[in-house]
């Protein structure tokens, strides 16, 4: 197997391009709870019928854990994107429209997005007892659906092709409200797009019939979560969207 083809840098894994597959190889001592429960998440999201990357095996290379999986050509959306400034509105389109498609797929046996945003809340060591007990009573007062969720939908996940567009990247991959989804999006637009994140979140409540209140309820809850793995710099930003009491009502 050769993997001196490198696609991507990441965080604690480097993924790789063997003939028709990717090789996702993850650093020394990264937790095989983790890396196994990635692999069943993208399996699980396989079953929709929605084109992603299907998952080939679990393996150990060099005594690092990897998953293989079919490897999707083309661009990402993200490229395509900086490539045709020109075309941003229709490339925005065609991002919104996915992931709507995305959200009218169910995947049952995926853990639900209310239970893994109220224990990484929980877990967040920034904030104080009080604040998390409003974002938790904010968080259950949401309704409860079971729409696919990908908990990082971002440009740079989508890979375009003559075939069509492909999701990747299924590692945070839930089952619950899409909104909660949508306002995880916007905050990471928000950060990386700025120029397209108000865009984005107003296509998007406007195509899919979503008020924009709703979606700016789930701020507070989704960008708390999101500080377990923030830089100073994202946290300074995030810290701004936690504020409960302007979204409650």
């Amino acid at each position: 197997m050769n993997l001196e083809h490198v696609l991507a840098k990441q965080t604690n894994k480097t993924i790789y391009n063997s003939e028709d597959t990717a090789i996702k190889v993850f650093e020394k001592g990264y937790p095989k709870s983790l890396i196994l429960n990635e692999a069943l998440n993208q399996s699980r999201v396989e079953e929709t019928g929605l084109k992603i990357p299907k998952i080939r095996f679990v393996g150990n290379i060099d005594g690092c854990w990897s998953i293989t999986m079919d490897y999707i050509p083309g661009q990402t959306l993200d490229q395509i994107m900086k490539e045709h400034p020109e075309k941003s509105d229709e490339l925005l389109e065609k991002f919104v429209d996915l992931q709507i498609e995305m959200h009218t797929k169910t995947a049952p046996l995926l853990n639900k997005l209310k239970d893994k945003l109220v224990r990484k809340i929980q877990s967040v060591e920034d904030l104080d007892a009080t604040t998390k007990y409003e974002l938790l009573m904010c968080l259950d007062s949401m309704p409860k659906h079971t729409k696919l969720c990908h908990g990082d939908f971002l440009p740079s996940n989508i890979i375009i092709n003559d075939s069509g567009a492909y999701i990747i990247d299924w590692s945070h991959a839930t089952q619950g409200n899409a909104s909660g989804d949508v306002a995880t999006t916007y905050l990471k637009m928000k950060l990386y797009y700025p120029d397209l994140a108000d865009s984005y979140i107003k296509l998007f409540c406007k195509k899919s019939d979503t008020a924009l209140q709703y979606v700016q309820k789930w701020l507070p809850i989704v960008a708390a979560q999101q500080l377990i793995t923030a830089t100073e710099e994202e946290k300074e930003f995030l810290f701004k969207w936690i504020d409960v009491i302007d979204y409650q009502g």
